[in-house]
């Protein structure tokens, strides 16, 4: 491997300040930065990826003592031209994550005590109340979202017997105005995407960085004693899955994100689920899709689970009829 230089140094103070970015986002950067080293103009059409590779590796090496780490994913919003021209392969994203802290944790410096309560109560409604047996939405609108300003009443009060800090620390709402700026900062640091149609979803770069922290408070055990798997993996790549689509068979575990659908079945000669071999439908969604497809009765709300993990409370106060939804679909 290469010495480390001060061209390596150079790249990672210039991804540690943007914290994601792509091949094409780093090849400008490179190219600036070889100039210097070489002593000769370099073109950003000069840096190949395979010399990107070497920088992220060499960056790699250097962070990994601070529990820091690049990892890279394919986002699952698709850009306007790829929306529109969908054989398009999506940009890698290149995020810097950390391995080993709560995320939360890592917002809190950034965000008052209250702010990382909405951030939960926003997550919650993504992966518990948008994210059913029936419909795996795992998004938001910015409307559903800023409505989560308001703490539950659980939140905001302590009991009698509970020690003076812990109420002191009670959660306390945030006003409208102060939900829909921070979900703007959260968009604009690169937490959460909004899509053409409005909805709200996590970044590729936060689906890594939240990875465990989200698979430890979604995925638990149900009031039956069965396991609860409410963030699903693409059989494909295996990363988190919140846009694509999924087999008829909803005990079945076949995720297919769309771009690794069509590199999947372009090697197949049927399309059948990579996990349990059955005719692939085609129009079961998982995303945003999902809720716009199917819409919810307006009535109609997941049953919240008993988790130490999550607050049982940040959805509010909310009925339990998924079973009676699910009686429905049967007959």
């Amino acid at each position: 491997m290469p010495e480390y230089d001060d061209s390596n140094r150079a790249f990672l103070q210039a991804f540690m300040a943007r914290s994601c970015m792509t091949f094409e986002d780093a090849q400008p950067i490179l190219a600036a930065i070889l100039t210097v080293s070489e002593g000769r103009t370099v073109d950003p059409d000069e840096v190949g990826e395979d010399q990107f590779s070497d920088f992220i590796s060499a960056a790699n090496t250097a962070v990994s003592p601070f529990d820091l780490e690049i990892r890279s994913s394919l986002p699952q919003v698709l850009e306007s031209a790829q929306q529109e021209a969908p054989a398009t392969p999506p940009k890698r994203v290149y995020a810097l994550v950390n391995t080993t802290s709560d995320p939360l944790t890592q917002l809190a410096t950034t965000y008052s005590p209250d702010e990382i309560a909405f951030l939960k109560r926003l997550l919650d409604y993504m992966f518990i109340k948008n994210n059913t047996r029936l419909c795996e939405g795992m998004a938001v609108t910015q409307m559903q979202a800023v409505q989560l300003h308001k703490a539950p009443s659980s939140e905001r009060q302590s009991t009698s017997n509970e020690p003076t800090q812990t109420q002191t620390a009670a959660v306390q709402s945030l006003r409208m105005t102060q939900a829909e700026t921070m979900i703007i900062h959260l968009i604009e640091e690169g937490w959460l995407q909004k899509s053409r149609k409005g909805f709200l979803s996590l970044t590729p770069r936060a689906l890594m960085e939240l990875r465990g922290w989200l698979v430890l408070t979604y995925n638990d055990e149900g009031f039956d004693g069965r396991p609860v798997e409410r963030i699903k993996f693409c059989a494909a790549c295996k990363d988190i899955i919140t846009i694509g689509q999924r087999c008829e068979n909803r005990e079945c575990k076949g995720r297919l994100h769309d771009h690794c659908m069509r590199n999947f079945f372009r090697m197949q000669q049927e399309e059948k689920c990579p996990v349990c071999k059955e005719e692939w439908p085609g129009d079961k969604f998982v995303g945003e899709r999902a809720l716009t497809a199917n819409p919810r009765p307006s009535n109609a709300v997941p049953r919240q689970r008993q988790s130490s993990s999550a607050t049982p409370s940040a959805l509010g106060e909310i009925s339990e009829d998924e079973n009676d939804n699910e009686v429905q679909e049967q007959t």
